[in-house]
């Protein structure tokens, strides 16, 4: 971090050169001198200062000046910095203003001109000056700042976006202090939110999540345009395979749309993986699986949204949304699956005010004393299920079937048992979502059309179904009718692979050289494990791919 600034302002740059240059003898080993010549330069660099969440010690301002006065800009500062001492400096004449001044802009303390010398007059008071602002200083923030709005899906979408790529951040309402004042350093009004802030002081409105990417220092472009091994996916099985490939010698990318880890990096606790036997977050395990594939030197890519898969020759070349493209002797399609969306009226309108799909952790400790309503019968259901119960006043389970036998592990269920706060509501479902600004009621009713009833709630985690967004594949590699990658002995027909005088290996799709690992694949066991696994298979099979010829 910089130094803690000692701002100095005096329209007379005879003065203002004299007075930084006796602060900077006295205090630059520990302070850094700033110099202005008029109010509005001040604050200019007051807001640059706050925009880059550096500290602000002491301000010293001329009580004599064109446009802005003295007691104006200290007024106008503390809206920025409300902890920095305020000095005005003042000729004798003007002492009974300074004095009336304390009670306006809560002077700390005035100068009279001429200060020499400085070892008697001036510092002294700066000394006592900084030593009251070391006692309650302005506290540094090196993190990526965001203010918007509590209800606001845009301003959820910026820090879920933050949390699930690891970036530290610190969130701020359009109702507090320093929210308002990033807000007035930046020139902008609450209706201009989302605001993001980097630690360098470079501002955005409401920024995509590419612009996000770069401004926070997530690598967007690749070093390269031809890969041995491309992995289109973050998951755990994109990861597995990006470790394996790149531990191998591959030269490999990953390119994720959103953020590693997939739905498993979201998990609150997986406790059946093995080697972890106290359990592991989604993100512990997402962050240790990136350093490790970073560190046998694999490229990461974020914001990376593939929007089609061409064959040409040996080359496999999938093109970006931004109209580039990127080519590999072989890719591995890790993408996933994602949450399907309710249907039901009222929810859409409310998605990111109130309705979330999978665990949307950052919205935790705001359910304090609340009512949280879960869907969804699965793992990942009954993990956030728990995880909310650490702070909600109660957990609300909705499931279609009779109980959790069929779909969820039975160290969960026990889980859920023994924890009072959690209710499972079976044979259930959610028809209708209402409220204002933000959700506040939601109607639920048995699956048999009885018993309708409307229930107090801000809060809905959908955990339900699993769709693979494959459509970007159409016409090129083949999926069942849900849209699941066929591979090995389902792929169909096989004449690409017959002209290789050979059947797709087992988990190679119907393109030779483009092999599918994880949930995206059909039939694939839907299991962290399982998922690493299939990735590092997949890797295997690349290597024989590329050994016995294309």
């Amino acid at each position: 971090m910089a130094k803690p600034a000692i701002l100095t302002v005096d329209d007379d740059p005879a003065v203002s050169r004299a007075v930084a240059r006796d602060l900077r003898k006295q205090y630059a080993q520990d302070y850094r001198i700033i110099r202005a010549d008029s109010g509005q330069e001040a604050l200019d660099a007051l807001k640059e200062l706050k925009l880059r969440g550096e500290q602000v010690a002491v301000l010293l301002a001329d009580y004599r000046m064109p446009n802005m006065t003295g007691l104006q800009f200290l007024e106008a500062a503390m809206d920025l910095f409300p902890r920095a001492r305020r000095v005005l400096l003042t000729a004798y004449a003007d002492t009974d203003a300074a004095i009336q001044a304390i009670n306006v802009v809560d002077l700390d303390h005035y100068l009279l001109k001429p200060w020499h010398p400085p070892e008697e007059k001036l510092y002294p008071v700066m000394d006592a000056m900084l030593e009251a602002w070391k006692a309650a200083p302005d506290r540094p923030v090196a993190d990526v700042k965001i203010v918007g709005h509590r209800w606001s899906a845009p301003s959820y979408a910026v820090r879920d976006f933050l949390a699930r790529n690891m970036v530290s951040y610190r969130w701020y309402t359009t109702d507090d202090a320093e929210g308002q004042r990033l807000l007035t350093a930046a020139g902008l009004t609450e209706a201009d939110v989302p605001l993001v802030v980097t630690p360098e002081g470079k501002t955005m409105v409401a920024p995509t999540e590419a612009e996000l990417a770069v401004q926070v220092g997530l690598t967007t472009t690749p070093a390269s345009d031809f890969y041995d091994l491309v992995v289109v996916g973050g998951g755990p099985a994109g990861l597995g395979a990006a470790v394996y490939g790149a531990s191998e010698g591959l030269r490999t990318v990953l390119l994720e749309e959103r953020a590693t880890g997939g739905q498993a990096g979201q998990s609150s606790r997986i406790e059946n993986y093995l080697g972890f036997p106290d359990g592991v977050s989604g993100a512990q395990l997402t962050d240790r699986a990136r350093r490790q594939a970073v560190k046998f030197g694999a490229e990461l890519l974020t914001a990376c949204r593939v929007t089609r898969l061409a064959v040409e020759g040996s080359a496999r070349v999938l093109h970006f949304e931004d109209g580039t493209t990127i080519a590999a002797h072989s890719v591995i399609l890790a993408t996933g699956v994602s949450y399907r969306r309710l249907t039901a009226p009222g929810l859409e309108q409310f998605h990111g005010r109130g309705v979330y799909y999978g665990s949307a952790s950052t919205e935790a400790p705001s359910c304090s004393d609340q009512d949280v309503y879960i869907v969804g019968g699965a793992n990942s259901a009954g993990q956030a299920a728990m995880f909310f119960s650490r702070y909600a006043r109660r957990v609300h389970l909705v499931i279609r079937a009779p109980n959790l036998d069929a779909s969820m592990s039975r160290y969960l269920i026990e889980q859920i048992a023994s924890v009072p706060a959690i209710e499972v509501h079976p044979c259930t479902e959610i028809i209708g979502a209402d409220g204002d600004e933000h959700l506040e009621r939601l109607t639920l009713r048995s699956v048999d059309g009885s018993g309708e009833r409307t229930v107090d709630s801000s809060w809905l985690f959908i955990f339900i179904g699993a769709e693979p967004r494959t459509d970007w594949l159409d016409g090129v590699v083949q999926r069942d009718a849900r849209g699941f990658v066929l591979t090995g002995p389902d792929v169909e027909g096989g004449a690409d692979h017959a002209a290789l005088g050979r059947d797709p290996y087992h988990l190679e799709c119907s393109v030779p050289g483009v092999f599918a690992a994880g949930d995206v694949r059909a039939d694939s066991v839907k299991r962290v494990a399982s998922a690493v696994g299939e990735g590092a298979m997949a890797v295997s099979l690349v290597h024989r791919y590329l050994v016995e010829g294309q």
